[in-house]
This record gives C-alpha cells, sequence and structure tokens, in this order.
C-alpha cells in the first residue's frame, strides 16, 4: 500500500464517516499550495471554506502564534489578559460596534447570537416569555448543532435528529414578500447569510439585503448576518453586506477570524443588544483565550489595510471573467462575489473535483452539482490562471 491508501484506512476505519473527502492526505502546505505524504503539490482552491483565507501559514500568523506560545495560551475567562481587552476592542472598532463576545466554532457564535437575539426580544423587546421568534432562510447553512439544524431545509443536516428546536420560521432565500409576511410583533431577528455558501454560493437579489435592513427596523427585530465564510476579504470587502451599504445589529464572524491556525469565532453588536448578558449567563472556557486573541489581533490588522479586500475584489474579477466563459453546454451558472465562486453545472460536480485533482488543484463539489471556488486571498494570479485552464480541461472528461 502507499502512504497515501495506509493513512486513508485507517481514517476509514477508524473515524465516523460523515465527511467524504477527495482522496489525499495533506502533510505540509504555504501560502495557495499544500504537499501531499508522497511530495505532489496541489493548488488549493478551497481555504477551508474561507477559514485560510490569508494563506496557509502566513507568516505574520505563524509568528504572532509563536510570540504567543512563549507567553500564555490559556487563563479561561476566569481571569482577564492582556490580549483580550485589545482584541475586542480592535475587532468592535472594525465591525462598526461596540462589543464583542468571543466564542471558538461558527456554530457556537451562531448559537451565541440566537440567545442574543431572544433575550434581548425579552428583556428589551419586551415579547412575551416562550414567544420570540426568528426568522431564516431556505437554503441557510449555519452550522450542525441540535438547534441550528432545527431550521436548515438541507436533509441531510436535518433528517434524524428530531425533536426539533421550535421557534424558527423559513422563508425562501431573496423573497422580500414572504419576509415581510412571515414577520411579526414576536419577531426578535432575521438571521441571513449575505451569500449562501453552502448552498452552492448563492447571491441574493439586488436590494435584499437593503429591504432585510428595512423591514427589521419597521419591526423592532435584530438583524443578524452570518458572515462568517463571505465575510473578512472573501467577497472584495470586508464585510458582504457592505455591497449593499447595509449595517446590520449583529455580525457572526469565524473560520478566517482564526487565520487558518484555530477556531476562533465571535459575536459583534453594539452594548444596547450584547448588553443583555449579565456573569454566568453565558461563556466558553475557550472563548477568548489569549492564543486565539494573538490571532485574532493580527487578522484585524491584516484587513485593516485593505490589501486583501483589494485582492479579492481586482482577482475575483478576473476569475469571473474567466469563468463566464466557460461553456454553456456543461456549465449552467456561475454565480458569486469577489474571490468565491460557485460554477453549477448540467452533471455531477463531484467527478470534476476528482479530474481536477489529478490535475494538481484541489477544490470540492456542493450539493452535487455545484464546484465551489475559494482560493487563499494570497494566491498569485498566474497561479490562479493555471487553476482555471486545469478547470476547463476537467470540464471536458
Amino acid at each position: 500500500m502507499t502512504p497515501t491508501e495506509k493513512l486513508r484506512a485507517l481514517s476509514e476505519e477508524h473515524s465516523a464517516h460523515n465527511y467524504h473527502p477527495l482522496p489525499i492526505v495533506i502533510s505540509d502546505a504555504e501560502g495557495a499550495w499544500v504537499t501531499d505524504v508522497e511530495g505532489r503539490r496541489y493548488l488549493d482552491m478551497l481555504a477551508a471554506y474561507s477559514a485560510v483565507n490569508f494563506g496557509h501559514r502566513n507568516p505574520r500568523l505563524t509568528e504572532a502564534v509563536r510570540r504567543q506560545l512563549d507567553r500564555v495560551t490559556l487563563v479561561s475567562r476566569a481571569f482577564d489578559h492582556d490580549r483580550f481587552g485589545p482584541f475586542v476592542t480592535e475587532l468592535a472598532e472594525l465591525c462598526g460596534k461596540d462589543m464583542v463576545l468571543p466564542m471558538n466554532s461558527g456554530a457556537e457564535a451562531v448559537e451565541t447570537a440566537l440567545k442574543t437575539a431572544r433575550k434581548w426580544g425579552y428583556e428589551v423587546k419586551g415579547v412575551p416569555a416562550d414567544k420570540a421568534n426568528i426568522i431564516t432562510f431556505e437554503g441557510n447553512f449555519h452550522g450542525r448543532t441540535t438547534t441550528i439544524i432545527s431550521f436548515s431545509t438541507d436533509p441531510d443536516a436535518r433528517d434524524s435528529y428530531g425533536p426539533y428546536t421550535p421557534g424558527f420560521r423559513t422563508v425562501p432565500y431573496g423573497d422580500v414578500e414572504a419576509l415581510r409576511a412571515a414577520m411579526d410583533a414576536e419577531t426578535v431577528g432575521v438571521l441571513v447569510e449575505p451569500i449562501q455558501g453552502e448552498a452552492g454560493v448563492n447571491v441574493p437579489p439586488s436590494g435584499f439585503l437593503r429591504a432585510v435592513r428595512e423591514l427589521c427596523t419597521a419591526q423592532g427585530a435584530l438583524m443578524i448576518a452570518d458572515e462568517i465564510q463571505s465575510g473578512l476579504g472573501r467577497t472584495g470587502t470586508t464585510f458582504a453586506v457592505e455591497h449593499e451599504d447595509v449595517v446590520p445589529d449583529v455580525y457572526i464572524l469565524g473560520k478566517a477570524l482564526g487565520g487558518g491556525i484555530m477556531p476562533v469565532s465571535a459575536v459583534v453588536a453594539d452594548a444596547d443588544v450584547l448588553g443583555v448578558f449579565k456573569p454566568g449567563q453565558h461563556g466558553s472556557t475557550f472563548g477568548g483565550n489569549p492564543l486565539a486573541c494573538a490571532i485574532g489581533r493580527e487578522v484585524v490588522a491584516m484587513l485593516r489595510t485593505g490589501e486583501f479586500q483589494e485582492r479579492s475584489r481586482t482577482l475575483g474579477a478576473h476569475m469571473h471573467e474567466r469563468l463566464g466563459r466557460l461553456p454553456g453546454d456543461i456549465v449552467r451558472e456561475v454565480r458569486g462575489r469577489g474571490l468565491w465562486a460557485g460554477v453549477e453545472l448540467h452533471g455531477k460536480a463531484r467527478p470534476v473535483s476528482e479530474r481536477l485533482m489529478g490535475l494538481g488543484v484541489l477544490a470540492k463539489e456542493t450539493h452535487d452539482t455545484t464546484l465551489r471556488l475559494a482560493p487563499p486571498l494570497v494566491i498569485e494570479r498566474a497561479d490562479l490562471d493555471w487553476a482555471l485552464d486545469q478547470l476547463e480541461i476537467a470540464l471536458k472528461g
């Protein structure tokens, strides 16, 4: 057996089969490139679903980690540490908000935002006890906890996990009138992905996010933007809501906030929203730990330069121009913004991702017929063009 076959056999035998990875075992990575256990190099066109926006082992981020490893990594929130105050201050400033509640995974941050909206609804808006509802959208993906999959419309994510958590109303994505009809005096929040990543990089109709903002304001509900995948430079702006000049009440951040090094997530909002929490009412042992804060501070500093947003904007325009020239008999539609695209095929996408791997490019299918592309924002234009050349070859079979 080859080294790849041996390691994959161990995974198959001793790991729950909750993923269907491509048959590759990565052992090293740098920038936009990864290397497998047999020494073959591949261009990463997925970036861990936007968690590696700044490239594998980004030197600024790894140096921040090294410095912090020599000092302190965890004290829990039982004590303050010298990285915490600066991190929450700098992240709040980046978002234009007052307060930050740090967590670890994206799903934890979504759960925190849902708890925030309900608590705010009862204690600030005055919704009767246990009557609060939150509006979500068809095709959503916010994580895989029991509460979150309760409002999923994806059978793979939802089936066989009931009974489900009540209190959610789900309407078609992009349908303003359906949203208007679903909202009432007991609606405390609208949870929306500015672009739906897992669903296939679905971009809503122009004006939809502005309409969500206006309806939330009119109904006295919180607009909650899940920017876990779409935020932090991926679409050519710091946050995807900026494409419609929208400011939500609550940002949910994750993935790239951890620099591709460790899970770091956060809920960011003003004091009149996050101020509903009192000591002991919500928390996390690892949330906001010194190492996470050191990484998060460096991520914020990198985003402040605008370099990564500009790279996503310019390289993304080039990528989409090239993707728009793919043959229509094979490609049904191309969606996305910045360095993010969903290539919807007439047939299955898995064989294309497997052929791409054979050509030295890593991408992944989602929902059977869509190939998702999300390269690290540090990718060089020549490498991007090479990957797109390989895609053209892979599409021909």
